[in-house]
Order: structure tokens, then sequence, then C-alpha cells
């Protein structure tokens, strides 16, 4: 897995919340590793060693089993949440793999719009996670992903196990959210714009995340204003204010990463699918300078 998807996702991303009212969220921080495993975290089967899988797994529990490439689905643990830490290209193949009772127990945290893929593999009330942290070499302890304007953490679970993912983070010292419904939605938003834009952003210029933030802010600013928009359209969701300084502390936060266009179906696609749609009807295309710089990489024609 490349080094930017697992920062942030698998990342894994990743995003800014939108400062739901307490009773609508839930965040889970750092109770003793005993008190957690005896109460919420599971044993769980994690697909995938790299380092995120890795660190699912120090921060678990025992009975925790991890399967790596080219390996069955483990039947045990018999139960509990399945944590996917692969890319995105191979989740066909893991769900295919997986017995057909276990699938709802699949958690998927990987970037881009899932729903649609979720949806067409029945799956889509499976548990999600926007998962905001860095890893910068197997086996360290994960850095966690807080900003000057989310102090309370990014990273985001919805779902069956959304608790339970909760919870292990907290094994580990480390913030999740729990949301449902439009909450959720706002977040995922959230996080999709910023990988899509400041990748974008930077693959114009050939520069790093945090230059984007820095050197580029008036394009990234129009461009995130395209965005958001024809995102909250499409799920029928709006963004609560200062969505642009958030997804610009996340980048600030994460100013090392490197920029690059990749994983088109998940990401830029799903806005580009957008554009596409509305040309089709005889309508403008919602998101001009996502298309026309789309087109200046070669990405699309």
């Amino acid at each position: 897995m490349l080094p930017l998807v697992q920062s942030f996702i698998c990342a894994a991303a990743l995003l800014p919340s939108t400062h739901p009212l307490k009773h609508q969220m839930s965040t889970t921080r750092a109770p003793s590793r005993s008190n957690i495993c005896a109460s919420a975290d599971v044993p769980a089967v994690i697909v995938g060693g790299g380092r995120i899988g890795n660190a699912l797994k120090e921060m678990g529990c025992a009975g925790d089993v991890v399967v790596r490439r080219g390996e069955p689905i483990s039947t045990e643990p018999s139960e509990g949440p399945i944590y996917v830490c692969t890319r995105n290209d191979v989740l066909a193949d893991i769900i295919a793999a997986t017995p057909p009772e276990r699938r709802s127990d699949l958690v998927f945290m990987q970037n881009g719009m899932l729903g649609d893929f979720l949806e067409e593999q029945g799956l889509s009330d499976a548990t999600q996670v926007l998962l905001y942290l860095a890893v910068a070499k197997f086996g360290e302890k994960p850095t966690d992903g807080i900003t000057d304007t989310n102090p309370e953490g990014l990273t985001t679970a919805t779902g069956k196990w959304a608790g339970a993912f909760a919870a292990r983070l907290a094994n580990g010292g480390l913030t999740c959210q729990v949301k449902d419904g439009d909450d959720y939605k706002r977040a995922m938003l959230e996080k999709h714009v910023w990988i899509c834009a400041f990748m974008l952003v930077g693959a114009r210029h050939g520069c790093t995340v945090g230059e984007v933030e820095s050197a580029h802010a008036d394009e990234l600013r129009s461009l995130v204003g395209e965005l958001v928009a024809a995102g909250e359209a499409k799920l029928g969701i709006k963004l609560s204010e200062g969505a642009f300084d958030r997804l610009a502390a996340y980048g600030r936060s994460v100013a090392h990463f490197p920029t690059a266009v990749k994983e088109f179906e998940w990401r830029n696609g799903w806005f580009y699918s957008i554009s596409k749609s509305a040309l089709a009807e005889g309508k403008s295309d919602p998101m001009p300078l996502h298309t026309s710089w789309l087109q200046e990489l070669g990405v699309v024609s």
C-alpha cells in the first residue's frame, strides 16, 4: 500500500469533523486497555499485515488473527469485526473470499466514496471508518488525526462495529468519533473533498500537501468550493460553516505528505461522474475547474 494511503486511511485521507451536537456524537479516548477490552473491544480478524493492520493488532485483544495477502479469511474468531486494511482494488476479492454469513462483519477503512460499491455488494449497512492515522514506519506508534480546528480528533466510524473500533483505538490512546446518518455523510464528504482537492492541486504543481495549503491556497479554495457544492447536492446534505478552514488545518497537520491523483475510480472519479451526468443532460458542468484540471493532467480526455 502506498505511504499516503497508509497514513490516513490505510491512510487513510482524514478529515475534519462538522461539529455536530454532543448528543449526536460520541468520542472515545484512552481508557485503560483492560477496561476497554473487557467492555467493548473484541477479538477480530485483521485483513492486511501492513502498517495500519499491524497497528490495529498492537492495540487489540488476545484472539486477534492477521490475514496477509493471498491467505484465506480466517474462520476464527467466529464472530466479531473483520478489519479490512487493504487497497481498494482488492475489496471485491476480499468480500468474495469472506463467508456470506460473516460479510456483515466487514469493516472498511479505505479512501474514497464506497457507498455505491458496497450497495452493489449487498453491504450498504457495512461498518465504515474515516481513518486519520499516520504511521511513519512499520511497528511505530500511530499519530492521531488531531488539528487546531478539530482537537477532538478526526477519525470517524459508523455501523455495527463502530463502537468496538473506537474502543480499540482508545487502547492506543487515539480518538474516534462514532456517527450515524447524515452526520457521518458530512464527515465522509469532507474527507473526500480533502483528498480529491489537495491531490489534484498538488499534482498540478508537483508539490507537497503543505505547499498546496501555503502556496496555492486560492486555487485550493476555488476547487474546494466546487467539490463541496456538488457533493452536498449529490448527497442531500449541508456542511457546517468553515469547511475550507478545517480542510486547510488537516493539510497543515500532514504537510510532508506527497500528492498525486490516484485510485481515480474511488476518488476524483466520483466527482467527475457528477459532471458527466450533468453534461449528458444538457446542463453546465458543476465543477469546471475540477474537470479542466483533470484534463490538463491527462487523467480524463
